[in-house]
């Protein structure tokens, strides 16, 4: 009994052992354990690198001078004011439509025998392009022309009785109810050949009507009827559709603010130019003048509607093709031109950094009047050769020392000209901050 009770007590001395190096086996590698010892391990390190390394960083950023604090000159590029004559152009979106669209159709009925046109040929008026058989239209005219030569030989034998009747009224031998008579019959067939003779100019005219011709000069399109297909009059489905492409004409609005320059201008007899250029505004596509203006502003968009005419020889506009329309509204003559570049707005108004001299800028104050993306106008404030700054204003104030990199002096800026030699603002603000990281590596 002694032995037996011995013997449990080691067994359950050694399950509770085994217990214990499970369970401290489990502990190590735990997930969660691991985690929290590998990131205190990680925050250990990374503690340890900065420390090692705030000594360093401490002198990086002491020797880095702050935003718009750089103690050399300012790289920027220069171009002259100028002198010359400024477009004041009111863009519009427009819609090419063409001043006639005819739909062809067959004014008789009948099997169609010919088309004498090809898809998208430009054609003249009065041009055959296709023929109803005629045969049944001619033998209607020969019957018309039958019935009328009966009756005109009808009223030929009236006409001589009438005349011998005459004779013999004035010899006394008939009674007048005769001649009357024989008059009226006269006057009957004379009714008769001239419904006749509209019979027969009816036939010719379906007759006519078989050979199908263009009413106007024009390109026509794609035929819809081929060879063989009964035709019936006036259908529903044309034959094809001719346009009328040269000359054109160019549907645009302009906001009512826009209309009394314009319309002085042309109600005083002057011929306006409008210039039509492709959806992308890139391409001029068409010159043209102004040739009408509607009568009423819509009230739901406070827009007038013009219409522009085009020669268009070259065809280069289409009908419902949409272009952007620039009407030349006014010309200023011999005014001040500035780049639009180098015109800078601020809370006390419009101003420009004007080189004095080859190494200091100015700010001076500026009153402009019309502008585009290339140039504006100067009204008061710079005089032409006044020597402005394009790019690198954004590190500029009044008096700051700069670095001409590129003065454009001999190229004059005109309106729709871009200047010549003068990169995207881009590429100059990478070579600026080139610039100032090479002199705080200087300094």
């Amino acid at each position: 009994m002694q032995s037996s009770g011995s013997r449990n007590s080691r067994r359950w001395l050694i399950s509770l052992l085994v217990l214990l190096i499970v369970a401290g086996v489990c502990w190590r590698y735990w997930p969660g354990s691991s985690a929290k010892t590998d990131a205190s391990a990680q925050q250990s390190g990374q503690a340890h690198k900065g420390a090692s390394r705030s000594g360093g960083a401490g002198k990086v950023a002491g020797q880095r001078p702050g935003f718009g604090g750089a103690t050399g000159p300012v790289p920027v590029r220069v171009a002259p004011a100028t002198t010359g004559d400024f477009p004041i152009y009111y863009k519009a979106l427009g819609t090419v439509t063409a001043m006639n669209t005819i739909n062809v159709r067959s004014r008789v009925a009948g099997e169609l025998m010919k088309i004498n046109f090809q898809e998208g040929q430009q054609v003249k008026a009065g041009d055959l392009l296709a023929v109803i058989d005629p045969r049944s239209y001619q033998i209607a005219l020969q019957q018309a022309e039958g019935t009328l030569m009966q009756n005109q030989a009808l009223l030929k034998n009236a006409q001589i009785d009438v005349q011998r009747y005459r004779d013999l009224y004035k010899e006394d031998s008939i009674a007048k109810q005769t001649l009357d008579t024989a008059e009226s019959l006269v006057g009957q067939y004379q009714g008769t050949i001239k419904t006749n003779q509209a019979a027969v100019g009816d036939a010719r005219l379906n007759l006519d009507f078989t050979q199908i011709r263009a009413p106007i000069s024009g390109r026509i399109g794609l035929r819809q009827l081929d060879v063989g297909n009964l035709v019936a009059a006036n259908d529903t489905t044309a034959l094809a559709v001719i346009t009328q492409t040269k000359p054109i004409t160019v549907n645009f609005t302009l906001p009512e603010k826009d209309l009394a320059d314009v319309i002085g201008h042309y109600r005083s007899g002057d011929k306006l130019l409008v210039e039509a250029w492709d959806r992308g505004d890139v391409k001029l596509q068409a010159k043209g003048v102004l040739a009408s203006i509607d009568n009423q502003i819509d009230i739901t968009t406070g827009t007038l509607k013009f219409k522009a005419r085009f020669d268009n020889d070259n065809e280069a506009l289409f009908p419902n093709q949409f272009v952007n329309a620039r009407l030349l509204a006014n010309t200023l003559k011999n005014v001040v031109l500035v780049p639009s570049a180098a015109v800078q707005f601020g809370v006390n108004g419009t101003f420009v950094y004007v080189m004095e001299g080859d190494k200091k800028v100015r700010i001076r104050s500026l009153k402009t009047g019309p502008g585009d993306e290339n140039s504006t106008v100067v009204t008061e404030g710079l005089v032409a050769g006044d020597r402005v700054v394009l790019e690198g204003t954004d590190r500029l104030k009044d008096g700051s020392d700069v670095d001409v990199v590129n003065d454009s002096k001999d190229v004059p800026v005109t309106p729709g000209q871009k200047l010549q030699g003068q990169p995207s603002k881009d590429k100059a603000s990478g070579e600026s901050a080139n610039a100032a990281t090479a002199q705080k590596g200087n300094v």
